[in-house]
């Protein structure tokens, strides 16, 4: 192990660490090989989707129509063997529809608890940003506290619970932006793009020629149970933590971090929550990549992922034609890399 990168020096345990980690890094790579097997590229959309499951957050996907968003999501079920329910979110959607409700029984004159399909290990919230408020709001208990309150009974949610939720971008027709305390507990906001060209080509030859074949699940529950109790023994330095820290602050206090041209520019910096994300997902890019510790280059490859939907931005930069993808990304180039 490298004491200058975790300032841990190497043990007994820790020798044991790498060889668990060794261990779900091959897990992780035969659920990537299964993942590609049905979704044409995307490999960060899989990483993604692979690295929430460890570090149990939560994922919000943005692209146009047709991009494979769905089918990504319920691909990850697939291959996992995780339960996962769908829905379908549309403008006269109720919070019922979601976690469920109290039915009346005329027989015992009691009200029975039906749940909803919310009661999952996957839930597939198909265009979350075409549904109102109070379907929103319902969602957050249980993102937060993987719980959902029915009349006067509280239901904890089977772990792993994670809400992986697709949207379209905000100018299309009957869509709604979520609100930012809801935004704030997507651990990833991954925005999906158009194919390449090689790539468009081999969708169209394998959907013509097999269609969306059925692929068994690559690995077992003790497996996904292994990995994400795993990610909390990721060893992280006081510096990489420190760095962390910073980089959520230069979106609060440019200036501060030499960052003048963004004073004024960012309206509402990032959450604690971002740090605390932050620390969570470079974790799960560790053991994606065979590591048993953090790296600097771990916080930075999952940065932009994990803030782009934390920082509101003023009139003044939006008017000037900054996007929180510039932002963010000056963020990570000018704060000191320890």
């Amino acid at each position: 192990m490298a004491p200058d990168v975790t300032g841990i020096p190497s043990t007994t345990a820790n020798v044991a660490l790498d060889s668990r980690v060794a261990q779900a890094a091959a897990v992780c790579d035969r659920l990537l090989g299964a993942f590609g097997r049905r979704i044409v590229g995307q490999r960060i959309l899989a990483e993604r989707l692979m690295m929430a499951l460890i570090a149990d957050g939560h994922v919000l996907l943005e692209g146009l129509p047709g991009l494979a968003k769905t089918t990504a999501v319920k691909t990850l079920a697939e291959i996992t063997g995780l339960h996962a329910r769908r829905i379908q979110f549309t403008p006269d959607l109720l919070p019922a529809d979601v976690i469920g409700t109290q039915v009346f029984n005329p027989r015992s004159g009691d009200f029975n608890v039906k749940k909803g399909p919310i009661f999952s290990n996957l839930l597939l919230a198909d265009e979350i940003n075409r549904a109102p408020a109070k379907v929103q709001s319902a969602l957050l208990e249980a993102m937060q506290e993987r719980q959902v309150t029915i009349g006067d009974t509280t239901f904890k949610l089977d772990p792993p619970f994670l809400v992986l939720a697709t949207q379209n971008p905000i100018e299309q027709e009957g869509t709604y932006p979520l609100p930012e305390a809801q935004l704030d507990r997507f651990l990833f906001k991954v925005l999906v793009g158009y194919p390449t060209f090689e790539q468009e080509t081999e969708i169209v030859r394998r959907i013509a020629d097999q269609g969306h074949e059925a692929i068994e699940p690559v690995a077992k529950a003790e497996d996904i149970d292994a990995m994400r109790s795993l990610a909390r023994s990721i060893a992280i330095a006081d510096k990489v933590r420190n760095y962390i820290v910073n980089l959520v602050f230069a979106t609060r206090e440019p200036e501060r971090y030499g960052l003048a041209e963004l004073k004024g520019k960012i309206r509402y910096g990032a959450s604690p929550r971002a740090s605390i994300d932050l620390d969570r997902a470079a974790r799960a890019m560790a053991v994606l990549r065979g590591r048993s510790y953090v790296t600097p280059q771990d916080v930075k490859d999952v940065g932009l992922d994990v803030m782009r939907h934390r920082i509101v931005l003023s009139y003044e930069a939006e008017a000037d034609g900054m996007t929180t993808e510039v932002a963010i990304k000056r963020v990570l180039d000018r704060v000191e890399v320890p």
